[in-house]
């Protein structure tokens, strides 16, 4: 995982997630991403933070996979494995659903992010009901260093 850390910091935390839809095709979009210690378990996991309305939200709380790509330059790791989610619609057990707010914040930065009005931040948070996804590598393939 020290190889995802370095390429998710290459680049503002900035990779390309994905997962197969039920017709086969393949949903990709760009998100901020980090390496961080899940808040439950312990483990390392890639972490980032989706908007309740995602479709890709949607999608793995039905079908809990995901494919995770960090780039830099021609240099490129990914991470392949199950997701899970904590967020206000979403309990986790062993996880106190009133730090969700302190969370998406711990989910930010390990994604690189820096905010000069936490508060303001947790308001949008809890308005647009944002929740974490973490992706719990099963293998982790790459091409290059950072």
């Amino acid at each position: 995982m020290e190889d995802v850390r370095r390429f998710a910091g290459a680049d503002q935390g900035l990779a390309i997630v994905s997962f197969g839809r039920p017709d086969q095709s393949v949903h990709s979009s760009l998100v901020n991403a980090g390496v961080m210690a899940h808040p439950v378990t312990g483990d390392e996991v890639v972490a980032l933070v989706v908007r309740s309305s995602a479709a890709k939200l949607r999608h793995w709380r039905r079908t809990p996979r995901a494919t995770i790509v960090f780039r830099s330059g021609w240099s490129w790791v990914g991470v392949e494995g199950a997701t899970t989610i904590i967020g206000p619609d979403d309990r986790f057990d062993g996880f106190d659903p009133s730090s969700v707010p302190k969370l998406l914040r711990d989910v930010f930065t390990a994604a690189g992010g820096s905010h000069q009005d936490w508060d303001e931040y947790d308001r949008v948070m809890a308005a647009e009901r944002r929740t974490a996804v973490f992706i719990h590598p099963t293998r982790i393939t790459g091409v290059g260093r950072p």
